[in-house]
């Protein structure tokens, strides 16, 4: 396959035009990270953006960066550990999860709209972006949005684009915020519940004015699969929390006290909790298991997680965790990915939606990886794709299936 790697924005464009004259669909690719997620693209060349790397801008006083989107989002954790920041949406790296190598890429981060254990507190990927450049299927560079967290210009665009998948535009520069990180972290274990009580304490912790960062819910099936040694024996809630060290002591010692009547507590200090957040953002558990065993990132209402969970452990081969209070839910599936059951039991706890983050490569082709939509919508999104790449240039299939995908074309 052709391989096409443009190393400034005016080469991407030219890149892009040649392909439209030439009716040339592209794959394009980062790091090559998180191709496994999604249908399979079928396209005659490969784009790749590693050639355009480098952080443009940052301000550590106005917390906004910009970066090409090819620059390695390890050079932008580094940049912004230097200055005691973050990305506070927490991005998950799933590696290990899809068997895949390389390095990650802000872009296609962003592309993907991947967030980890603290988005229920801080927001997803593209609540951080603020702004963007981007060639469009015509050859065009269209800008969005700004350099500043005041300047709302575009911001339906910026939007637009986090979690397209890069299906309809090729990003090469991208304007984002960026948070203080917090002086130290602590978790609070509650361990042996089970799964209906576990759901009402996270409920209940939630509730509490204490700003918990993050909380999750490890069934005793899984909780044996994370490193982390410190956790006791039994299933295990994890509540988080963040910020100045006197202050997490402060309301560490108030969330021991909503909590002392109810299950044993134990305590993660800030190595040991910075260690199983890790561990939790980046799908831990099932790591080892290969590309056989399905794995389903399911959204639903924090409390109906666990009676999703508990319907499927009847009908089929699941096993699963909790995050986000319980709104986040990890499944993996025996063999088969069930999408029918799954999509079926989503609707009977109150709807949601379901993606399919790990399969093999013709499962992937044979079931709707994202929650399909419904009649109205999944034109209209047809519509805004053909806006932007009439000719349909960037990655055929990625979003639809190949079947979608042909008939389009």
């Amino acid at each position: 396959m052709t391989r096409l790697e443009p190393r400034h924005e005016i080469e991407c464009v030219e890149t892009v035009r040649a392909c439209l004259a030439g009716k040339t669909t592209v794959e394009i690719t980062g790091g090559g990270t998180k191709r496994g997620i999604g249908h399979r693209v079928q396209a005659d060349a490969t784009l790749s953006m590693r050639g355009m790397t480098g952080i443009l801008s940052y301000n550590p006083a106005e917390m906004v960066m910009t970066a090409k989107a090819g620059t390695p989002l390890a050079e932008i954790e580094a940049a912004l550990a230097d200055k005691g920041q973050m990305l506070a949406f927490e991005p998950p790296d799933y590696r290990a999860l899809l068997g895949s190598s390389g390095e990650p890429t802000i872009g296609g981060l962003f592309a993907c709209n991947l967030s980890g254990p603290r988005r229920f507190q801080s927001g997803a990927a593209r609540d951080h972006l603020l702004g963007l450049r981007v060639v469009n299927g015509r050859g065009e560079i269209v800008q969005a949005g700004g350099r500043v967290m005041k300047n709302v210009t575009g911001l339906d665009l910026v939007k637009l684009m986090a979690g397209a998948f890069g299906t309809l535009g090729l990003m090469t520069e991208l304007t984002f915020k960026v948070l203080p990180r917090p002086e130290t972290s602590a978790s609070l274990i509650l361990s042996g519940l089970d799964d209906e009580a576990a759901s009402a304490a996270m409920a209940k912790a939630m509730a509490l004015p204490l700003e918990i960062s993050g909380a999750a819910y490890l069934p005793e099936s899984c909780k044996g699969r994370f490193l982390t040694g410190a956790l006791p024996e039994g299933a295990a809630v994890a509540l988080r929390l963040e910020g100045l060290a006197f202050s997490v002591s402060e309301r560490m010692a108030k969330l021991k006290a909503a909590f002392e009547r109810l299950c044993p507590l134990s305590e993660l200090g800030r190595e040991e909790s910075q260690a199983l957040w890790r561990e939790i953002r980046d799908i831990k558990p099932f790591h080892a298991d290969g590309l056989e065993r399905p794995i389903w990132k399911v959204s639903v209402a924090p409390m109906a997680g666990e009676k999703l969970l508990s319907m499927l452990r009847m009908q089929t081969g699941v096993d699963g965790y909790y995050d986000w209070q319980g709104g986040l839910v990890w499944l993996r599936m025996e063999a088969e990915p069930e999408a029918d059951l799954l999509r079926a039991g989503i609707s009977h706890v109150g709807g949601g939606h379901a993606t399919l983050v790990r399969a093999t490569a013709s499962q992937r082709d044979a079931i709707p990886v994202f929650e399909p939509q419904p009649p109205a919508l999944a034109a209209l999104t047809e519509r805004v794709r053909t806006s932007f790449d009439p000719m349909g240039l960037f990655n055929p299939g990625r979003m639809t299936g190949p079947a979608a995908s042909a008939r389009a074309a």
